[in-house]
């Protein structure tokens, strides 16, 4: 996993970027980071955690769930058994000073790969790296809306989730975030003590579909299949509009 921006033509490179700064592998950090956040977590946020056994305790996974909010992504490791990697901003770590650096010893201990996503090859980087991820065997976190939902709503998927899981084989283990934004109203601010819900439901595999990653029928298909998954799971209305397209209307 690497603490810098990742451009497409560069998503193998992270490991021999921490040697050249001296950093240590992220995944030392996530248990110190995990057994610091866990206790602090159970006692802010009362987190109850169904399905977690779904999860398969080997090989690639993709965990594909809703988004509230901002600290959905240091829920969702922290619940997790396994380490969760998933794409975040790379401004999360591209800060200065001592607070920069601190930011981004934090987000890629608990798993955040930074990407530039709004760059010309953003999308292709943020694919390339999932499915390295998953080719390592490892569980590669993803928000199929793109974006935190602008009103609680669902929306509709992109089909990355469907070309990484066509690509790679890698079954897809739905979840619903319950509560988030309650605690995190707009995904800013230092969130309030609440009780949350993070629900995982079966995994899914498309191996049925191996081969046709490029038939856009297929992607959507796939794609919604998930997303009503995670609506089932989350209880939320479903809107059949980009989340993008919402919050820019």
């Amino acid at each position: 996993m690497c603490a810098f921006p990742i451009a497409a033509s560069n998503v193998l490179t992270c490991t021999d970027s921490y040697r050249r700064l001296g950093m240590e592998d992220p995944l030392s950090r996530f248990a110190l980071i995990k057994a610091v956040l866990a206790p602090a977590m159970r006692l802010m946020f009362r987190p109850q955690v169904e399905g977690l056994e779904r999860i398969p305790g080997e090989g690639p996974v993709i965990l594909a769930g809703n988004h509230l909010t901002f600290i959905d992504s240091i829920v969702l490791p922290v619940v997790s058994k396994r380490q969760v990697q998933f794409i975040g901003k790379d401004e999360y770590v591209t800060g200065k000073g001592i607070k920069g650096r601190a930011m981004a010893w934090f987000f890629t201990g608990v798993g955040m790969i930074p990407v530039d996503r709004d760059g010309a090859n953003g999308g292709v980087a943020a694919l390339m790296t999932g499915r390295r991820v998953l080719e390592e065997g490892k569980v590669f976190g993803i928000y199929p809306e793109g974006t935190r939902s602008p009103d609680g709503r669902l929306y509709r998927g992109r089909t990355g989730i469907a070309r990484l899981t066509l690509m790679t084989g890698a079954p897809v283990v739905p979840f619903a975030m319950i509560g988030t934004d309650k605690l995190q109203p707009g995904g800013k601010g230092f969130p309030r003590p609440g009780k949350v819900t993070v629900r995982f439901g079966e995994p899914m595999e498309f191996s049925r579909y191996e081969g046709m990653d490029r038939d856009r029928y297929v992607l959507r298909a796939v794609t919604d299949s998930v997303m009503a998954e995670v609506m089932r799971l989350s209880g939320q209305e479903y809107v059949d509009m980009y989340a993008t397209k919402a919050k820019a209307a």
